[in-house]
């Protein structure tokens, strides 16, 4: 008899154990000779060694499947256990599975091209209208990466301008003011890695999510990093986060040149850079449109609504007999 220690520590212990250790329970039937017991991410199993090196094996293979799919159907445990390949149902084009298991795709054309174009250049300009998706592909391509041991770490960033409200008049100390600005990147991680996962990855800096005045000074190495509502930068601030790009590293920018939240004597540090940069080899660019929208149908016709009004009125005042409609 001997015993073995198997670390599981690239997974959510509670998406590989299941719900009220479900997941351990059908392992351990399926094992009937061995003694095991789970603890965090270590399982203790005690037996021959024959069977607790094809335990080990089996274990191993279970850790894969969950650590790519953040799930672990007890179908998939009875395949690999014994001796099956679990049914395939990767779909074309998934960049990575979410919590439970969500397949997270280009789902348009358009976004299809944001994951191209994101594996062939270093600096991506994704562009377009509120609900195409791009902040969120840009998060789903981070996290894949550090998945797969690409990159060391994520660095998220957000301009922290005002959309009508005013940062002062928030309650609390500099972080809670922040980080209503930078909740919608809170959102998409969450959406993409387990809880317990992303804590322990915020806490040790692994994914870090910070205002783009916070990158001054810095040399971003081994990293995706991604700048959302890149249309809220100024010239310097924007020229200041494209020049953090270290060895190593990738760079998405998303932004809508249609909602500049800057005061009107102020450029856009976007349309500039656009501007500047095109033409320069390393960089990519994928233009979005009312197509992509993958948000509630009513957000596509809000938006084309906006933009037959502002065609009708570039001065963005309405006239009376528009009030009367």
């Amino acid at each position: 008899m001997i015993e073995r220690h198997v670390i599981i520590d690239n997974v959510d212990p509670i998406a590989f154990y299941g719900v009220n250790n479900i997941n351990i329970s059908l392992i351990r039937n399926l094992f009937p000779k061995l003694r095991m017991a789970a603890r965090g991410s270590v399982i203790t199993v005690i037996g021959d060694e024959q069977e607790t090196a094809l335990f080990e094996q089996k274990i191993h293979a279970l850790a894969a499947y969950c650590a790519e799919r953040n799930t672990l159907p007890e179908d998939v445990i009875l395949d690999i256990v014994k001796g099956a390949p679990p049914k395939q149902l990767r779909m074309d084009d998934v960049i990575i599975y979410g919590v439970n298991g969500k397949p997270i795709q280009g789902r348009t054309p358009n976004q299809q091209l944001l994951v191209k174009t994101f594996s062939q250049n270093d600096l991506t300009f994704a562009l377009g209208p509120a609900g195409t998706g791009k902040t969120y592909l840009a998060v789903a391509l981070a996290v894949r990466a550090l998945k797969n041991r690409e990159v060391r770490k994520i660095i998220l960033s957000r301009p922290a301008v005002e959309a009508g409200e005013k940062l002062g008049f928030l309650p609390g100390d500099m972080k809670d003011k922040i980080d209503p600005y930078l909740q919608p990147l809170y959102d998409a991680l969450e959406d993409m890695i387990p809880v317990a996962k992303l804590k322990e990855y915020m806490e040790n800096d692994t994914i870090q999510i910070a205002p783009l005045a916070f990158m001054r000074g810095r040399t971003l190495n081994d990293a995706i990093i991604v700048l959302d509502e890149a249309q809220n930068t100024t010239v310097h601030q924007i020229k200041m986060f494209l020049t953090r790009l270290g060895m190593g590293s990738k760079m998405v920018v998303t932004g809508d040149i249609t909602q500049i939240d800057l005061p009107r004597s102020t450029a856009s540090g976007l349309i500039h850079a656009l501007r500047v940069l095109k033409g320069v080899k390393g960089i990519g660019r994928v233009e979005f449109e009312k197509k992509d929208i993958v948000r509630h149908q009513l957000v596509q016709r809000i938006v084309e609504a906006y933009e037959q009004f502002e065609a009708r009125h570039p001065d963005g005042q309405p006239q009376a007999d528009d009030a009367k409609r």
